[in-house]
């Protein structure tokens, strides 16, 4: 193995297209480990710290491939990786046809004069700079990029709210726009129900829910995770409010976050009662009484977020939360009773932060401890990044493990692998994951893991263990990867699918309270 470079000069592409390649690299075979990203000083040290020794200096304009395998297979997945990059029309090409090529947001809007929305990517640095000439313009923002510094996040929200724009983002991953899903959205049939969320995943598995149960969404707004901080405000979630207020298309609005700032969660739900429409609220791991004291229905899980807001729509009782089946904790006993004496221990590996967030608070709530890197009130940090103690919950998307790698939704390659590692362990009695389907999304992102789970399952079975694997599949039926397929594979290789990530979390602690 041998470290093959290649940088392409004054090139730019959005983050989602350099995962994309660099997940088609990663998976090339013979390639041990790829990295795709603009050549900046931090990716490079990225890569050096990857075991990538790029020796090329710093130039950020410039698209930098690093990638490791030997002198014949280097070559071919560079030439893959030309393909990939390749524009399907040239410049040459488009001003051979009178056309110029936009080179900046002004330009755009003087060649579509009728856009609303612009769809910012670009590194950190320069995102706000972007987003404020975007808004200059009259233009609503989709802000994709992520380490915008938080006071320019705020100067940019309160100059769009001034102008009765929305800025949705930094770090806005999802959302769907006059039926047009952005980012790592799914296919959604269109409906009367508006969302407003401060979570990636948290808008993707609420906005399947509705689908799955009959209804539809008018429009699904991110505002990025930090839009509820004391610092910010709220900004962006009372605009969406405000907006979806004024949409004859919406006729209830959904919120969904982690817990805002107190102060922050006063303004917005005070706004939200008085909206005109009904609003159901779920802020994960929040008080139900101190929302509902405002006005507005809450509920208690992302699920339940979806269920309530269906049964408000058509005009019946919200039902209550759900819980497991008599058939479902029958399946339960029966897995556990086939257990080693030591397997106690839940093993939850995610691609979907606010997944991995919501599986920590069902252990909360049933009284009991676990660890993450992403640990919510109550639980305790990560002692071992690279393997779980006790009931463990780790957060694959978080920057630890993206550095200079794909997300796990493009690439779950490093998820499978951890996914391997704590199925391994003696303590392991669930093993507990997600798979998130959506545009963006990897192709097929069960394919290498399937045979890995059956390889993992008959080892435990060979050392006197059983394994319980648990998912849930976060997508549709009309998503390009089809959600019924997914199940149906993962089903086939003996993975226990739950209706939902609550569902599943509370599956897991069924059984781990049935091994104490």
């Amino acid at each position: 193995m041998k470290l093959h470079c290649k940088s392409y000069p004054n090139l730019y592409k959005d983050s989602v297209s350099l995962m994309q390649v660099s997940a088609k690299l990663n998976a090339f075979e013979g390639v041990s480990q790829a990295s795709v990203a603009m050549a900046t000083e931090a990716n490079i040290e990225r890569m050096r710290d990857a075991g990538m020794n790029v020796e090329l200096a710093a130039r950020p304009n410039d698209l930098l491939i690093a990638l490791m395998a030997d002198d014949e297979t280097g070559v071919a997945a560079l030439e893959m990786a030309d393909t990939l990059l390749r524009p399907e029309n040239s410049r040459e090409g488009q001003q051979s046809l009178g056309r110029r090529e936009p080179t900046s947001i002004s330009m755009g809007v003087e060649d579509q004069p009728d856009a609303t929305l612009a769809l910012i990517s670009v590194p950190g640095r320069y995102a706000g700079a972007e987003a404020m000439k975007a808004l200059q313009n009259g233009l609503n923002v989709m802000l994709f990029s992520d380490n915008v510094p938080e006071e320019e996040e705020r100067a940019i929200k309160a100059y769009a709210t001034e102008r009765g724009l929305l800025v949705m983002g930094p770090d806005c991953g999802t959302a769907i726009v006059n039926q047009l899903p952005l980012g790592f959205a799914n296919v959604i049939r269109p409906g009367a129900i508006g969302l407003v969320a401060a979570s990636g995943t948290g808008l993707q598995e609420v906005s399947c829910a509705i689908h799955h149960l009959g209804e539809g969404v008018s429009q699904a707004l991110g505002t990025g995770g930090r839009d509820l901080h004391e610092e910010i405000g709220g900004l962006s979630m009372i605009q969406a409010i405000r907006m979806l207020a004024d949409d004859p298309d919406t006729q209830l609005i959904t919120l969904i976050s982690k817990p805002p700032a107190p102060a922050v969660a006063g303004t917005v739900l005070r706004l939200a009662a008085g909206c005109g429409k009904p609003v159901v609220v779920h802020f994960l791991g929040a008080d139900s009484q101190e929302i509902t004291r405002y006005g507005v229905t809450a509920a208690s899980s992302l699920q339940h977020a979806a269920t309530v807001s269906v049964a408000l729509l058509r005009g019946q009782t919200p039902p209550a939360p759900e819980s497991l089946s008599s058939a479902q904790q029958d399946r339960l006993r029966l897995e556990a009773g086939k257990m080693a004496a030591g397997q106690r221990d839940i093993r939850g590996v995610f691609a979907g932060g606010t997944f991995c967030y919501e599986a920590q608070l069902a252990l909360i709530a049933a009284g009991m401890s676990c660890e993450s890197n992403s640990p919510v009130e109550g639980a305790t940090p990560l002692h071992d990044s690279h393997r779980g103690q006790g009931h463990s919950f780790v957060d694959m998307g978080d920057d630890e493990f993206t550095q200079g790698r794909p997300h796990p939704m493009i690439d779950p390659s490093l998820r499978d692998e951890r996914l391997t590692r704590e199925a391994a362990s003696p303590e392991t009695a669930v093993l507990l994951f997600d798979v998130v389907l959506g545009y963006g999304a990897s192709a097929d992102p069960c394919a290498g893991l399937l045979p890995l789970l059956r390889d993992a399952q008959r080892n435990a079975q060979q050392q006197g263990r059983h394994l319980l694997m648990i998912a849930h599949v976060c997508g549709t039926e009309r998503d390009p990867q089809s959600r019924q397929q997914q199940i149906a594979a993962l089903t086939d290789a003996g993975v226990m699918v739950a209706d939902s990530n609550v569902q599943a979390a509370q599956m897991a602690v069924f059984v781990a309270q049935l091994r104490k």
